[in-house]
């Protein structure tokens, strides 16, 4: 039981987060960029607020993977820079603390497009 829980715990805070997510798009008039932009800024007031945090230290990937973990990695960068750096850390905080993520994801966007052919979906 010890080893399945923590699975357990992202798969349930994970899908309920994406379950909201869901449900903005079945019910409102939100388009989907706008829900995820949403989510980035909501993952960056709830953990300014401190609140987010212990969402994952309970959930771990569940929490982080999200593109509300997305916005906390944001947050916590920033108020690691501005510790460090003053208010200078503002401007730079949040991208050296995501740097590595968004460059694998265009390091590898990149190769997939050369690996892959486009085609006409018609």
């Amino acid at each position: 039981m010890e080893l399945i829980l923590p699975y357990l715990k992202a798969f349930l805070v994970g899908g309920a987060i994406c379950a909201v997510g869901q449900v903005l798009i079945d019910y409102t008039k939100l388009t989907p960029a706008r829900i995820l932009v949403l989510f980035v800024v909501l993952g960056v007031a709830l953990t300014g607020l401190g609140i987010y945090q212990p969402l994952i230290d309970f959930a771990g990937a569940g929490a982080t993977v999200p593109l509300t973990g997305f916005g906390s990695l944001l947050a916590k960068g920033v108020q690691k820079a501005v510790e460090e750096q003053g208010a200078f850390g503002i401007l730079t905080g949040g991208l050296t603390a995501s740097a590595a993520g968004i460059s694998a994801a265009i390091v590898f966007s990149w190769i997939g497009a050369l690996v892959f052919k486009s085609g006409d979906k018609s």
